[in-house]
């Protein structure tokens, strides 16, 4: 059959150029009309193209759409498909609403700038029906472009576009390759960070589930799950905060657990509140955790799984960010997109002692690469003190061997930990130089880890 064909942008444009029963409106703003370019030059446009808009010009886009909201939001987005739906269906629905499914695709977008220094991004919606005279659907994605110029990433707005439409009206029933099918020949190039779908073709899709699915099918670097509220991109949470993720697998949720780990993160914003000066931006702080196994031998966890240590999360008010990679300097990475402020990892002396014991082959430069991109200026790593029992137990279940440590009253902190040569000479150097800090134990501190 011709839908499980896997069809190139051509091909796809050309084939709803040629179906008589789709048709409707575009309006792109920021790469170009690079989605509604393929339908006007593949042929047969007039079939599919009841009109094309690009409102560039700030006054003229408050005019069409209102004023108030950020240009590239995704309240400007919702603004833009209510007009352009409103005005589609008052013009031509008593024409031709009988033999027409109608669509209005839309997009902003914050392309490669000129001089190269904005983090290029946008958010691309589509609203259709999948019969004549049906209610709407709905679908709105946000996206991150990461092509290293502003022609490629037009090139791959227009390839995204044509697939989503493609996907809607064709793809449908293909449920756990939908979104896979969206970035069809510009993986690694366009990420989806968010997605929210609404109306009857969407019966039974869960919001939190396509997130979490966008992470594990590689098409999201990480997205984001607040504890109160809708989800949001991760790029509404970061963007120029003071930011302190305590991350971990969080794979026991029962109470003792969360009680440690809201004290862990709260005890990392306390701290490093305590650092900036009045004038800077108040941090905010989430729980990270990764959606591959924490031990690479493991099969990664499923969906349902992420989903319930995420609920659990939530049940403490915690915001999550979920990641794709465990590495802890593609953390680093993300974050520091959206923000040049403070940067906080809070963990247990656990986890340091993973960060220091992995092997990091995916990297050429192994654990000194690790560490130069794990800790830029703007990050450090706060670590939470630990008791002698659990410490040992933390440095069997990695198998490290010759590591050292005093304690204090019961307790062991960074300052205490020993690692064995060459790498205790590393440790003592970050150390020193404040790239890893000590906390001090907090007396409600229980012995639980």
């Amino acid at each position: 059959m011709a839908s499980m064909e896997k069809l190139n942008t051509h091909q796809k444009a050309l084939r709803i150029n040629l179906d008589p029963t789709s048709y409707g409106s575009f309006a792109e703003i920021g790469a170009g009309q690079e989605v509604v370019r393929w339908f006007l030059v593949v042929g047969g446009a007039s079939g599919t193209v009841a009109k094309s808009i690009s409102a560039y010009d700030k006054e003229v886009s408050d005019d069409l759409y209102g004023s108030g909201a950020r240009y590239v939001s995704g309240e400007r987005l919702q603004a833009m498909l209510d007009s352009e739906w409103a005005q589609l269906i008052n013009q031509l629905n008593k024409s031709r609403g009988s033999n027409t499914r109608f669509f209005s695709f839309v997009d902003t977008i914050s392309a490669r700038n000129y001089a190269g220094t904005n983090e290029p991004h946008g958010w691309v919606g589509l609203r259709f029906q999948l019969q004549p005279g049906s209610q709407p659907n709905g679908i709105v994605l946000h996206i991150n472009l990461r092509d290293p110029s502003n022609p490629l990433e037009q090139e791959a707005i227009g390839t995204l576009g044509v697939n989503l439409m493609y996907a809607v009206f064709y793809q449908l029933e293909r449920k756990e390759s939908f979104f896979e099918n969206i970035v069809q020949d510009v993986e690694k190039r366009i990420e989806i960070d968010y997605a929210e779908v609404r109306g009857a073709a969407f019966e039974g899709w869960d919001q939190r589930t396509i997130l979490a699915q966008l992470v594990c099918a590689g098409l999201a670097e990480a997205v984001c799950f607040p504890c109160s509220g809708p989800p949001v991109p991760p790029i509404d949470v970061l963007y120029k905060k003071a930011i302190v993720l305590a991350p971990g697998s969080f794979e026991h949720v029962d109470s003792a657990h969360a009680a440690i780990h809201n004290q862990l993160l709260a005890s990392g914003i306390q701290q490093l509140r305590g650092e900036l000066a009045d004038k800077d931006p108040a941090p905010v702080g989430f729980f990270s955790f990764s959606a591959m196994p924490l031990r690479e031998e493991d099969p990664p966890p499923g969906i349902s799984d992420l989903l319930q240590r995420i609920e659990a999360l939530h049940t403490h008010c915690g915001d999550v960010l979920l990641f794709r990679e465990r590495e802890l300097y593609g953390m680093t990475a993300l974050v520091n997109r959206y923000t040049k402020e403070a940067i906080r990892f809070v963990l247990g002396l656990s986890l340091l002692l993973r960060v220091w014991e992995y092997r990091y082959t995916k990297l050429p430069g192994s654990f000194l690469e690790a560490l130069a991109r794990l800790l830029p200026q703007n990050v450090r790593i706060y670590a939470f003190p630990m008791s002698p029992k659990d410490l040992e137990q933390a440095i069997q279940s990695i198998s490290a061997i010759r590591w050292q440590w005093t304690e204090t009253n019961g307790w062991v902190s960074a300052r205490q930990l020993h690692p064995p040569p060459p790498l205790g000479h590393l440790y003592d150097y970050i150390l020193a130089s404040n790239f890893l800090v000590p906390l001090e134990i907090p007396g409600a501190l229980t012995t639980h880890e």
